[in-house]
């Protein structure tokens, strides 16, 4: 028998090929019994069939459209996370374009309102004007996570957000494609990037009246280009959920199955892209765009019914 991947393969492009061919033939010959009804000519369906889709592949085959540019001459970035990861590409790639960049490293907690007013001050006077399934997973991991990725981002962008009104600059927060759905093992970081989602897009609508633009980035799987999880941080994590877990959800699991779950963590560690360039260059567009877009998706997934079925 096939293995599970190469059948939940198979099937996600044998569901293309079917959903291809039926648009092919079945919308023409809808359209067409649409037309006769209302009295038109049936080719002009097929010929507005063939314009669509040939727009499509335009539009797909077509690198991102200049949309104006901002002057960097003067400009300043605020970037958090600056010790590894996007931050710190991010960093380097801005400071590259030309940009004034202040890099939130280590010394920069954003779990700390203290060291985040530090941070913000400085900029001031220096402007020229975890995871795990559900049932292992305790509540402190769940508040640690969303104290970094969900209230660390809100209490940044609170202590920023006078100096960026002023200089009607613009907020680019960081999510994720898990920001948009969810998936197992992974509830503390998903609850963190919907939170993010939702903060951005409340932000986005009470800006608009002080000309600042919100955009939010969706990034993929990036996990190899990043570095964020490795085997030794998933051995680690491992340990913590089981040792800390409830003795009836050890029970009822087993450390067989606990085993695993690890396993396919750790199989996890470095998928995904290798090349972290996209993320950065939507980031820049994000910040330099005369009209930036509001969400950049650097991942796109099937109805829920549909990718429950193929990748769970």
């Amino acid at each position: 028998m096939a293995p599970i991947p190469v059948l939940r393969a198979a099937l996600l492009v044998s569901f293309s090929v079917l959903l291809t061919v039926l648009l092919g033939f079945g919308l023409p010959a809808l359209l067409n019994t649409g037309t006769r009804v209302l009295g038109l000519p049936e080719s002009s369906v097929t010929e507005c069939i063939v314009g669509v889709y040939l727009l499509f592949v335009l539009y797909m085959a077509t690198p991102r459209i200049p949309r104006g540019l901002v002057e960097v001459k003067g400009r300043a970035v605020f970037v958090t996370g600056c010790d590894s990861g996007f931050g710190l590409a991010l960093s380097k790639h801005l400071h590259k374009l030309g940009f004034t960049v202040y890099a939130g490293c280590g010394p920069v907690d954003v779990c700390s309102e203290e060291q985040v007013n530090q941070a913000v001050e400085y900029i001031k006077e220096n402007l020229e004007e975890a995871d795990g399934e559900v049932e292992f997973t305790s509540m402190d991991t769940y508040r640690q996570v969303s104290e970094v990725n969900l209230w660390g981002s809100i209490r940044v962008t609170k202590a920023v957000l006078p100096l960026i009104r002023k200089a009607k600059g613009r907020v680019v927060n960081i999510s994720s494609m898990m920001g948009r759905m969810g998936g197992a093992l992974s509830s503390p970081y998903c609850i963190s990037k919907y939170g993010v989602e939702a903060f951005s897009d409340c932000l986005r609508y009470e800006m608009k009246t002080w000309g600042v633009k919100v955009s939010i980035v969706e990034p993929g799987n990036f996990m190899a280009a990043t570095g964020i999880m490795t085997r030794e941080s998933m051995a680690n994590t491992a340990s913590k959920l089981w040792s800390e877990a409830p003795a009836h959800v050890q029970e009822d699991y087993g450390k067989a199955r606990f085993e695993t779950l690890m396993a396919h963590m750790r199989s996890n560690s470095n998928s995904g892209q290798k090349d972290m360039s996209p993320v950065l260059e939507d980031i820049t567009d994000a910040i330099r765009s005369k009209r930036p877009y509001t969400r950049v998706q650097l991942m796109t997934h099937l109805p829920a019914a549909m990718s429950d079925f193929l990748y769970f």
